[in-house]
This record gives structure tokens, C-alpha cells and sequence, in this order.
């Protein structure tokens, strides 16, 4: 359901690749939101966010090494954007729904949503920037 489409591809071997991944954790995503048999999904949603951390702080930091060997002149501000991601994934405050499966599931939902709605947007609006400015198709 939720995976690359062509149009998200920038033509950066390495950064497509590691877009695709992002595409594979928000459909994780989506089926622990649809698990009605799982009746704790703490774990599962510690363990996700987890890993969305860690993977895009990697992906974040080679897109950023890929922008400064183009010398992309909206680094900065690219960055920005980055940070503020991971800023996002760190305020799910997940002691609080522990125990309600209700509160899990809108959680999950949320974390959907906004995966989803970012991943998209920051693609296409802001990955593909650099992309125009920089149009040759790299095999990094």
C-alpha cells in the first residue's frame, strides 16, 4: 500500500534507496495499525519509532553529504526541515497510552499520518529542489 511510485524517485541511486526504506517503515506502520489481535502495541510502536530515528538520522546524513558535494545553496534550510522531523518522532509520548489499546491504536494513527504527509511533501517539494538544480541523474 504505502511504497515508491515514480514520481518519488530522484534519480540518486543511494537517496531512492533509502527513500524506498522510509516507504517500508510507514507500511509497518500501517499494518500495526491494523493488527486488531495484537492488544498491546507498545512495544511494536517503541521499536518502530526506534527505528525511524536511527534510519533517517543515517538518511538524513547522507542526503546532507550528497547537497554539500552539489553544493546545494538551501542546505540550511533543508536541514532545518530534517531536524525538525526527528523532533517530531521524539515528542510520541508513549508512557501514557501503555495501557489503552484505544490510545495505542490513535497513536499509531498519528505517527501514520504524519509519515506519510511529510515523507510525500518533503519528497516532493523539497527533495526534488536539489534535484532540479543538480538534473544529472547519479549512480552514487
Amino acid at each position: 500500500m504505502y511504497k515508491m511510485k515514480p514520481e518519488y524517485y530522484t534519480g540518486v541511486l543511494f537517496i531512492d534507496k533509502e527513500h524506498a526504506r522510509l516507504f517500508e517503515l510507514v507500511q509497518e506502520t500501517h499494518e500495526l495499525l491494523n493488527n486488531d489481535i495484537l492488544m498491546d502495541k507498545t512495544d511494536q510502536l517503541t521499536d518502530l519509532i526506534s527505528e525511524l530515528i536511527n534510519y533517517t538520522r543515517t538518511h538524513f546524513s547522507h542526503e546532507e553529504a550528497y547537497m554539500d558535494s552539489i553544493q546545494y545553496p538551501h542546505i540550511a534550510e533543508h536541514s532545518v526541515q530534517h531536524r525538525q522531523f526527528e523532533s517530531k518522532l521524539l515528542e510520541f509520548d508513549l508512557d501514557s497510552i501503555a495501557d489503552d489499546f484505544d490510545e495505542q491504536n490513535e497513536a499509531v494513527q498519528h505517527l501514520l499520518d504524519f509519515l506519510v504527509n511529510w515523507l510525500i511533501n518533503h519528497i516532493m517539494k523539497v527533495d526534488m529542489l536539489y534535484i532540479e538544480k543538480h538534473p544529472e541523474t547519479h549512480e552514487d
